[in-house]
């Protein structure tokens, strides 16, 4: 009996320490990456946009050691079209993380919509003074509220108008035009101060409405999309107003991206950083003079293929129209009213904040 008793004992203590081992695998095995990470973004991979999301995969990959692999689904695939839900599902955990536009994070973060005041920001000098200052930590602080990362700023460019009817060189050149525009109600409210008559409608049916004559314009940055989806074969005329523009924010789960090791955290922000400085100068590329095609040649070692956007759709039958100071002033003398609307709503102190950064 006390024989079998030792036995019992003996045994009991193996099978103990048995669990132990058998816990401790299960649990390490449970604390292991996912397979894949699941990226949104609105365009495919042709964009520079895309391309931008590309890089980003790549450098991900590549810093963290193959330990973090992310797979990009383009067209708001996995939204099924409904673009503008994509803060809420990476927030929530669906979806890992984004590549996204701030346009598309307005509905919920009205914030984003600093970037939408109607000739507000107009150069790139501003915009990168906002994003790196106190405009931009505003910003990525309402995004930690909303449980994601902001991790860097890419960018979709400064959006352009483009039409079928004539050169627009003021506000009464946009007199019953009907434009198609992103479904934001803030750019609704521009167009329609112009006095044009704003169209929502997806890329699909605006390019048949364009061909039939029903939809005469549309606004959007001129290298990352008017390039990509041939705006020459709709529209002649082009007005670079730079009425406001569409930055890119990559951004994570915030639950899941504190649980990563710090060093993990570390990459992927170097990775978003070095992936939006590339998807940045492919969209600035032949604006700026030679600073963005020097940090692609330098930098990345990458020639771009249209180094100069304005001169290639003059060369497609564009017309160019570049705003005069005083044609300028006369499109924000015609949309300052709705600064009146829209400031309230975006917070008085991010604009305050956005002045200051310009200013500086």
């Amino acid at each position: 009996m006390k024989r079998f008793s030792r036995f019992g004992q003996r045994t009991l203590v193996w099978l103990t320490a048995l669990s132990v081992v058998v816990f401790f695998t299960a649990s390490a095995g449970a604390g292991q990456f996912k397979k894949e990470y699941k990226m949104t973004l609105n365009v495919g991979p042709q964009f520079y946009w895309g391309m931008g999301a590309v890089k980003f995969v790549e450098l991900v990959k590549k810093k963290t050691g193959g330990q973090i692999n992310i797979k990009p689904y383009y067209g708001s695939s996995l939204l099924k079209g409904a673009q503008l839900k994509s803060p809420q599902m990476v927030a929530s955990g669906v979806i890992d993380c984004a590549y996204e536009s701030t346009i598309n994070s307005s509905p919920v973060m009205p914030e984003m919509n600093i970037f939408s005041l109607p000739f507000f920001i107009n150069n790139f000098e501003n915009l990168d003074k906002m994003e790196y200052g106190a405009t931009g930590k505003a910003i990525f602080k309402v995004m930690e509220k909303k449980g994601l990362v902001g991790l860097a700023w890419a960018e979709n460019g400064f959006r352009q108008v483009t039409n079928s009817k004539h050169e627009i060189h003021l506000p009464k050149d946009l007199q019953g035009l009907k434009i198609r525009v992103v479904g934001s109600p803030l750019f609704i409210d521009t167009f329609r101060k112009l006095g044009a008559d704003p169209v929502n409608m997806n890329w699909g049916d605006a390019t048949t409405a364009f061909q039939q004559g029903v939809v005469d314009g549309q606004e959007n940055p001129l290298p990352d999309v008017l390039l990509p989806v041939q705006i020459w074969q709709y529209h002649k005329y082009v007005t670079r107003w730079n009425y406001l523009v569409d930055p890119v924010i990559v951004y994570w789960n915030k639950r899941q991206f504190d649980a990563f090791p710090k060093k993990i955290q570390k990459a992927i922000r170097a990775a978003a950083v070095e992936s939006a400085r590339f998807e940045k100068a492919l969209c600035r590329a032949g604006l700026d003079g030679h600073k963005s095609l020097d940090i692609l040649k330098k930098e990345f070692n990458y020639t771009i293929k249209i180094p100069d956007p304005i001169a290639y759709v003059k060369s497609k039958g564009m017309v160019v129209t570049n705003l005069t100071d005083a044609e300028r002033q006369a499109f924000i003398k015609a949309t300052q009213p709705l600064y009146d609307k829209w400031i309230p709503k975006i917070g008085k102190d991010l604009y305050a904040k956005a002045k200051a950064d310009m200013a500086k």
